[in-house]
C-alpha cells in the first residue's frame, strides 16, 4: 500500500508539472499609446493650401483669445468662457482681416480653421460635442438641409456631422478623448477632404 500511495502522489505531481509547462507564457498588456497633444493634432503648416499664412493667434485656445482682445474682444471673452481644457486653435488665411473674424465669417477670403479639444475621458468629450463646439452645434436629427451630413455618412465617425455648401465648408466631429473642428473658407473639396483626414488621423 505504501508503494502504490507513493506512486500515485508522484504521477500526481509529475501530471502538475506537466501541465504548468504547457500553460502559455504571461506577457505584460502594452500600455495604451498616450493621447496626442491638442497642439499636434490641429492643421500644420505643411497641411494647408499654398498661399495662406497662419494668424498670430494660432496655438493653445489661450494664445487666440490674447489676439483676439484687441481686435474683437466680445469673441474672445465668449471663447475664454467656454473651453477651459487642453484645446489648441490653427488659423491661416489669405488675407490677415480674417484672422479676428468669427470662424467662416469671411465670404471673399480664403482660409482654413482648425480646433480639437482633449477631454479627460470619452464622456465628457462626447457633453462637450452634443452641447457645440465654438459655435456650431450638431443639427436636429429630423433637420433636412442641404449641404448637412450626420454620422457615419460624413466618414468621421458616428458623433460627427459635416456642412459642404460654398462658401464654407465644415466638419465637426468627436473621436475618443477629442472634439475636433474644421472650417474651410472658399477652398475646393479636395482641399477640405485633406484637412479633415489629416486632423482625424491624429486623434487617438
Amino acid at each position: 500500500m505504501g508503494r502504490l500511495t507513493t506512486f500515485i502522489v508522484m504521477s500526481a505531481v509529475l501530471a502538475a508539472c506537466q501541465t504548468a509547462s504547457q500553460q502559455p507564457v504571461a506577457s505584460p498588456t502594452p500600455s495604451p499609446s498616450p493621447h496626442t497633444p491638442a497642439s499636434a493634432a490641429v492643421l500644420q503648416a505643411s497641411e494647408v493650401p499654398t498661399g495662406l499664412a497662419a494668424c498670430p493667434g494660432s496655438g493653445p485656445v489661450d494664445t487666440y483669445v490674447s489676439s483676439l482682445q484687441t481686435t474683437n474682444a466680445v469673441l474672445a471673452i465668449r471663447i475664454a468662457g467656454q473651453w477651459q481644457v487642453e484645446a489648441s486653435i490653427s488659423l491661416f488665411t489669405s488675407d490677415p482681416t480674417a484672422c479676428a473674424a468669427e470662424l467662416g465669417a469671411v465670404p471673399k477670403i480664403k482660409s482654413t480653421a482648425s480646433f480639437v479639444a482633449r477631454f479627460a475621458d470619452d464622456g465628457q468629450a462626447d457633453r462637450a460635442w452634443q452641447a457645440g463646439v465654438l459655435g456650431f452645434a450638431p443639427p436636429a436629427p429630423d433637420l433636412v438641409a442641404p449641404g448637412i451630413k450626420r454620422g457615419t455618412d460624413t466618414g468621421l465617425g458616428s458623433s460627427s456631422w459635416t456642412y459642404d455648401r460654398q462658401p464654407v465648408r465644415l466638419a465637426c466631429w468627436r473621436r475618443s478623448v477629442f472634439v475636433a473642428l474644421v472650417v474651410l473658407t472658399n477652398l475646393d473639396a479636395s482641399a477640405f477632404k485633406s484637412a479633415t483626414g489629416a486632423v482625424d488621423a491624429r486623434l487617438n
